[in-house]
């Protein structure tokens, strides 16, 4: 879980600094573990800090509790996701391709994962709780995720009122294959990979029908709709 420090050109950081950061991301490396291994609510920070090989108050000194391992861990995930999205979109042709590839890419990295999702996915009916899916303190992840859907629609040629709407509409797809992936018993998630495959052809052919002129009052009601329930921008 590497995060790199400083720009290229730069100065090289301090020693101090760069020991600072390893030692965070040992301590968050070493929570992750266990909390696939043996579950969120059974994870203290003394046994993080024990198999870390670090003091408890160190521990505390880089993650003040739990909630903020986590908080760190949805980033991690974030950041992970943009990166290979990003790296493989300027080569990914088609439209179809773009969204196979962000959708699996998803599930490849959170696929040893279900077992913390799936603890933490209660949390997700309180919009005031800090680890909740769809709450204020986890915002900036879903617009920095929805934006990586607007960057797979670059290349389409859209009307405008269907290009400020399809974003959100994809990540609520996704979402939504996300849950169906914490329950899914099949072998090497196969349920899940078929769904989502399925579920991309579907986009693909309403894309070619939601472009049609034809369909454009029914796309500006929508887009009212969203706009008044605050699920999109104003003008």
């Amino acid at each position: 879980m590497r995060i790199s420090s400083g720009h290229p050109s730069g100065p090289s950081p301090a020693p101090e600094t760069s020991r600072a950061e390893a030692t965070r991301e040992h301590i968050l490396d070493t929570a992750i573990r266990l909390f696939r291994r043996n579950g969120f609510d059974e994870t203290t920070m003394r046994e993080v800090a024990k198999k870390a090989g670090v003091a408890l108050g160190l521990a505390y000194h880089y993650f003040p509790g739990k909630e903020a391992l986590v908080m760190a861990y949805y980033e991690h995930v974030q950041h992970t996701h943009r990166a290979i999205v990003l790296e493989k979109l300027a080569h990914t042709r088609t439209f179809r391709d773009r969204l196979v590839m962000l959708f699996q890419t998803k599930l490849d990295i959170l696929q040893d994962d279900r077992k913390l999702l799936g603890a933490l996915f209660r949390y997700t009916g309180n919009p005031e709780h800090p680890l909740s899916f769809l709450g204020k303190a986890t915002a900036p992840l879903r617009t920095d995720c929805i934006d990586l859907f607007a960057e797979a629609l670059k290349p389409e040629q859209l009307p405008e009122d269907l290009r400020a709407v399809l974003p959100l509409a994809l990540w609520s797809l996704h979402m939504g294959i996300l849950l169906y992936f914490l329950y899914d018993p099949s072998p090497g998630l196969k349920r899940t990979r078929r769904l989502t495959d399925a579920s991309i052809e579907l986009c693909v052919s309403f894309l070619k029908l939601a472009k049609l002129p034809l369909l454009r009052p029914a796309r500006r009601g929508v887009i009212t709709l969203l706009r008044e329930a605050g699920l999109i921008p104003a003008k």
